[in-house]
């Protein structure tokens, strides 16, 4: 046996609202741990493998076994992962995309999809070798799929965002981002507003554009409201942490800012420090007022190098409510009510070195 390295994630954002008469069912959260291949590959060059999970509401190990891995897959490399399908790039050219559903856990295990996307080409001053996340407008990215109109977007670090319909698109549409993209702020799809949202640096204005791209992306104003007293050394301790911000949307359509502080240097037990302000409302001015709180309810927000997502705690037995569950900079689960992180250790039977950044996968209908 030999391991299969892989990276992913991805967001499917399932309504969690249970109508009396029908009782909704659905997986866990996931994240991403790779594969075990066998070491000689089938007659047409695939490979037949485990993939692994963590389920975060049992804190254990999940296995799909016996799944096909075609050849195709075996060659290339996980660069992002949305709605449940991972998104692949050709490690001998790195502008060959497609998009698969191998790590989709109730998805076929001998017939595993793979759905070709055009060859990214890059803008001046402009690349594409590094993918910092991606973000599809829906879970069906089928070129047979006539009710919906899927938009997949990869966005790169530097200032090239990158956009197609998979099926229908025979090229990429190249955005200029207004501003350098980092580490500091991930790509999401607004269910509730049909737009693509991205913070900018510094977390005080939200950048989106619809799901057309045909004009200038639209920039609201962040105000923060009621933010909590804290003494002059706390807000220095958090100036001298890396900072992240993400935009997540509930089911429900409530929309909120996390911020998300790493102590420097980068330690991976040391706890990270959370702040969440909800959205308030938007004025006519186009500003949008958040409001800090410690109390989103029956939620819990995952946060990983993916568009990030909310899950109905109480849907998923074993999640923890009022929780944010983290990977990155650390594996822990934070706790907003006592504002303390707990720290995940490696589940049992799971690969002793994970070599890539693993992703949060959002539930998936049974």
């Amino acid at each position: 046996m030999r391991y299969f390295s892989v990276l992913m994630s991805e967001h499917y954002i399932i309504n969690w609202q249970i109508h009396k008469s029908v009782r909704l069912f659905s997986t866990s959260p996931y994240l991403t741990l790779g594969s075990v291949v066998e070491d000689l590959p089938e007659e047409d060059g695939s490979y037949i493998g485990d993939i692994l999970l963590f389920d975060p509401a049992k804190e254990e190990l999940v296995t799909v076994r016996d799944k096909t891995i075609p050849e195709k897959l075996v060659n290339s490399r996980v660069v992002g992962a949305s709605h449940g399908w991972t998104f692949f790039s050709d490690r001998c050219n790195h502008n060959s995309v497609c998009i698969s559903d191998l790590f989709t856990p109730m998805a076929s295990k001998s017939n595993t999809k793979i759905i070709p996307l055009p060859l990214l080409t890059t803008m001046i001053y402009g690349q594409t070798e590094a993918v910092w996340n991606v973000a599809m407008s829906s879970s069906s990215p089928h070129q047979d799929n006539e009710e919906e109109d899927c938009v997949v977007a990869i966005n790169f670090l530097g200032s090239q965002l990158s956009v197609c319909r998979p099926g229908r698109d025979h090229g990429w549409t190249n955005k200029q981002i207004p501003f350098i993209c980092s580490e500091n702020s991930n790509l999401m799809y607004s269910k509730r507003d049909q737009r693509f949202y991205l913070p900018a640096p510094g977390g005080n204005y939200l950048c989106s554009w619809d799901l057309h791209f045909d004009n200038d992306p639209k920039f609201n104003e962040l105000v923060f409201l009621n933010l909590p007293e804290l003494p002059q050394s706390e807000w220095e301790l958090l100036n001298s942490c890396f900072k992240e911000d993400h935009w997540v949307e509930s089911p429900s359509g409530q929309s909120f800012l996390v911020k998300w502080y790493s102590h420097i240097p980068s330690q991976r037990y040391k706890d990270p420090i959370l702040m969440v302000l909800r959205e308030d409302e938007e004025t006519e001015e186009g500003t949008r007022n958040m409001c800090y709180t410690e109390d989103i309810g029956d939620l819990c927000i995952f946060l990983s190098k993916s568009d990030p997502f909310c899950v109905v705690a109480s849907s998923c037995p074993g999640l923890k409510p009022n929780s944010i569950y983290l990977m990155g900079r650390c594996f822990a689960v934070y706790d907003l009510t006592t504002r303390t992180a707990r720290h995940f250790k490696a589940p049992k039977g799971g690969p002793e070195r994970v070599p890539f950044l693993p992703y949060w996968l959002p539930p998936f209908s049974i």
